[in-house]
């Protein structure tokens, strides 16, 4: 192999993995989403949820949620009549809001819930995911994660380099654990301090939030290394939230 080939190879490798950096940013994804968009791809997945799962016939769960987004909304600064609260009928212990707000617990989760409070911190959590537009953000950082990878893909082909397509899914990989999964884990922390912080305001007892991981922890067993999960583990989650209570007026 002659050396002006290896340098130029090795230049065109060095700088596909420079584009993957630049193309996240160094202060988060470029915003290359409207919030418009992010709102109709919300009110989508609302439609196709519909679609797909029934909404609950539990009056009592419907009743109980409706009382508890309503008081956390309020102290949010928002409508609730604005918003469309729903129970799907579904075991999966689970919840989401989206964008275009909407905010969905599957009836599973009232299996781990013992009381409002902890619905509450269900609620908040998933409040708090929507007041740091989190939804945006993710949206934009796999726009971005998509730009990169094709730039790589590129730059390594215009090379010849050897093994281009496994170097550059190898680079996926790397983009998922180096930027997309921590980000997606500081999002998580951030929405539960945002959710504690409604709670307390709205009168709930915080505190619950607490007993409310540890139910979850037992509801649903290990899970894989936090290194490579999107959200923090139970045990870690506990430990977060303690120092968040502690944190709060007495």
């Amino acid at each position: 192999m002659c050396t002006s080939c290896f340098s130029r190879r090795r230049f065109l490798t060095l700088g596909a993995v420079s584009a993957a950096t630049l193309t996240a940013g160094c202060d988060g994804p470029p915003n290359l989403v409207s919030d418009a968009e992010v709102e109709r791809m919300g009110l989508q997945a609302w439609d196709d949820m519909q679609r797909r799962t029934p909404v609950s016939g539990n009056r009592e769960m419907r009743e109980v949620l409706g009382l508890v987004a309503t008081r956390l909304l309020q102290v949010g600064g928002h409508d609730p009549g604005d918003w469309e609260v729903a129970v799907f009928a579904s075991p999966q212990i689970n919840a989401f809001a989206l964008p275009g707000r909407k905010i969905g617990v599957f009836e599973g989760m009232f299996g781990v819930t013992q009381n409002a409070d902890q619905l509450a911190a269900i609620v908040g959590h998933e409040i708090g995911h929507l007041e740091a537009e989190h939804g945006h953000k993710r949206v934009n950082a796999q726009a971005a994660k998509n730009t990169g990878i094709r730039l790589v893909a590129w730059l390594l082909n215009l090379g010849e380099v050897e093994y281009a397509d496994e170097i550059a899914a190898a680079l996926g990989l790397g983009v998922e654990v180096g930027l997309m999964l921590p980000y997606s884990r500081e999002q998580e922390l951030e929405a539960d301090r945002l959710g504690i912080e409604l709670m307390a305001e709205a009168r709930f007892d915080a505190a619950q939030a607490v007993m409310l991981w540890q139910r979850m922890q037992s509801a649903t067993g290990g899970r894989g290394p936090e290194f490579l999960g999107t959200h923090p583990t139970p045990a870690s989650r506990i430990r977060e939230i303690e120092e968040i209570l502690a944190t709060l007026p007495a």
